[in-house]
């Protein structure tokens, strides 16, 4: 088991109709990283809503045809997607679209509500017909309800940030507006820029605004709701500074792209300082400092530089692999390790090695990489990992749900070290994880079980799909 991305969420707003699908293309193509299960893309050409959502890769459900299939349009939104809440369907594909009395609205959203289970009871009970399993639906009738009662959908979208709970990045197109709303702890990032010809682009990170050639103009704010419409741009911050701020700090450590840049915070700076925390706490005589591809690349660096030790290449990542991999046989026990990875020897072998990665789950993957470095002739594998260690799950959209299952809950440091079959272990240290930021304005409850919400019983991933014939109180 591995830690899963999240979502993307992308969206544009211009000036003119133009071909804006492929703008949602670019910038899906460079969030693939956030969400490899499902994609989907919706234009608005004069209030008229075009889509397209499947299950599989941006490569692989945009087609030419599908893409040149797009209406030419002023405003479109874009979801990649790994399923947090929700099943693996086409059903739960996004962004959510839905048609009601006050006109068309599609959605986009990264995170999970931690209350999300109390409101889609309550809508329920109150004759809302659900068609998917996602919390994602949830938000929009939300939204819907109070857009009855609003005079705007940006009045809509702030009554509803009052019952929500939980990490919510959102990108919301109307029929003539878009909208980018970020809840007010700020779990998850989300940014906006402008490209030169005065289009607003929206991106769950800034790497995705660089894939289209606009200019990074500014992080959302916690709390934020921004509108777009006309050329115009509002922001609303009756949310603003209300809560104390809790980015994830996995963020930095695995799930954003290194050339982001995340509230202020570089995140290839962030990896770097990892490594150099690594190296002073879990020092090692070793020959070569090399990282697991891709997000021990960096750690491994910051390793490297602060312990003089020389960083090198030892594993080549196949980068055709994608989801879409199917072993031959079930019956076949074949090592997808040894498929995704491959070591190189002449760097590796008879080298006292410096392993960096950025997580331990399970256990699993780690001992498989330790076993292939060794088979190539490794002398020494001395592992470091760049994130704490996993002790609690996440309900705020990482898929990490179940003690039960994490090997830092059962073992000592020393056991997790013999059962990888490593010569040395290291995590980062809990207290030093404020370095990777600057400040202590961020989430770490999967390192150490201090939730900034109130965590409900039927929070974890996939319980209403587990259980949707038990009364819930």
């Amino acid at each position: 088991m591995s830690i899963h991305e999240e979502c993307g969420v992308f969206g544009i707003f211009s000036k003119r109709n133009t071909n804006v699908a492929n703008m949602v293309y670019y910038g899906l193509y460079a969030l693939q990283h956030r969400g490899q299960e499902s994609c989907g893309i919706v234009v608005n050409d004069d209030g008229e809503f075009s889509s397209y959502k499947d299950i599989g890769l941006v490569s692989e459900v945009f087609t030419k045809e599908v893409l040149y299939g797009f209406p030419a349009g002023n405003m479109a939104v874009g979801h990649v997607r790994y399923g947090t809440t929700g099943g693996t369907t086409s059903r739960n594909c996004q962004p959510i679209e839905v048609n009601h009395q006050k006109g068309k609205m599609a959605l986009a959203h990264n995170g999970n509500l931690s209350n999300a289970h109390l409101l889609r009871d309550e809508l329920e009970l109150s004759g809302a017909i659900f068609h998917t399993t996602s919390d994602t639906e949830t938000i929009a009738y939300e939204i819907i309800r109070e857009s009855l009662h609003s005079a705007s959908i940006e009045e809509a979208v702030s009554k509803a940030m009052n019952r929500m709970e939980g990490a919510y990045s959102i990108v919301l197109m109307s029929s003539v507006k878009m909208i980018a709303a970020r809840d007010p702890k700020g779990f998850r990032p989300l940014c906006y820029g402008k490209t030169d010809d005065g289009s607003f682009v929206i991106a769950s990170e800034s790497c995705a605004l660089s894939a289209v050639g606009a200019e990074f103009v500014r992080d959302i704010l916690p709390g934020e709701i921004v509108v777009f419409w006309e050329g115009n741009v509002k922001s609303v911050r009756t949310h603003c500074e209300k809560e104390t701020k809790r980015i994830c700090s996995f963020e930095y450590i695995y799930f954003a792209r290194p050339d982001s840049i995340i509230d202020e915070v570089s995140v290839h700076g962030a990896r770097i300082q990892a490594g150099k925390i690594l190296a002073r706490e879990y020092p090692a005589h070793a020959d070569i400092v090399i990282g697991v591809p891709d997000s021990g690349l960096d750690a491994a660096l910051g390793f490297s530089e602060e312990s003089n030790i020389p960083y090198g290449i030892g594993l080549i990542k196949n980068k055709y692999i994608g989801r879409t991999f199917i072993s031959p046989g079930q019956n076949e026990r074949l090592d997808q390790v040894r498929i995704k990875l491959s070591p190189i020897k002449n760097v590796l072998e008879g080298k006292k090695v410096v392993l960096i990665d950025d997580s331990i789950v399970r256990g699993t993957t780690s001992k498989r990489i330790v076993r292939l470095i060794r088979d190539i002739g490794a002398k020494e594998i001395h592992m470091r990992i760049s994130a704490p260690p996993f002790l609690h799950p996440c309900y705020y959209g990482t898929d990490i749900d179940s003690e039960e299952n994490l090997i830092a809950c059962h073992h000592t440091m020393d056991e997790i070290k013999d059962i990888i079959g490593a010569d040395s272990l290291g995590f980062l240290p809990l207290e030093r994880l404020a370095e990777l930021v600057g400040d202590n304005s961020f989430c770490s409850a999967c390192f150490d079980g201090s939730y900034p919400t109130k965590i409900y019983r039927d929070s974890r991933k996939n319980w209403f799909e587990k259980n949707q014939d038990v009364l819930r109180s």
